[in-house]
């Protein structure tokens, strides 16, 4: 088994959980935010949608430069809903998981770098790096939107096992 096969029961679930996170987004609450430093409901949802794309991105690659001198900064497809946002997810996530179960351990083993504006951020093996950089910080922000949804009143999904908003009212006395 390949160090990319491995992570794929785990990735499975995961994009399964964060599908039915992202499915509770509320249309009518795209542009509400938490705090005036937070970012919006919309903006959350897409960003862990598309940063999923970081994984095929991260095999296939040396390097990313996302604000390069004298070039574009890196940009993120725009989302102003939840269909364009699920389509995304699921778009990206058939793409991943590609990209991993196809992966050489030579390919996984060899190092990957981050940089801004020409300044190396890191540079660790691609396994680190997708581990670190995509899925950790994925789950981080998948976190992220449960709280934005629970400060919503939208009942919040079981992601390792059932929520409060999941449990029997008997059940969640006990707890």
């Amino acid at each position: 088994m390949t160090i990319g096969s491995s992570l794929l029961t785990e990735f499975d679930q995961e994009m399964q959980n964060t599908r039915k996170v992202l499915e509770r987004c509320p249309d009518e609450k795209w542009n509400w935010k938490p705090h005036e430093k937070s970012g919006t409901l919309g903006w959350l949802a897409g960003h862990a949608a598309t940063m999923v794309d970081w994984l095929p991105y991260t095999i296939s690659t040396e390097e990313l430069d996302y604000a390069p001198v004298g070039g574009p900064s890196f940009t993120p497809p725009k989302i102003d809903n939840r269909q364009q946002l699920l389509a995304e997810f699921d778009k990206n996530v058939t793409a991943a998981r590609a990209a991993l179960a196809k992966v050489s351990d030579a390919e996984m083993l060899k190092n990957w770098r981050l940089l801004a504006g020409g300044q190396e951020i890191f540079k660790m093996p691609r396994i680190a790096a997708i581990r670190g950089m995509v899925l950790n910080h994925h789950i981080h922000h998948r976190a992220q939107l449960t709280v934005y949804l629970r400060l919503l009143n939208v009942a919040v999904p079981g992601l390792y096992g059932p929520s409060a908003d999941e449990m029997q009212p008997n059940a969640a006395a006990a707890n």
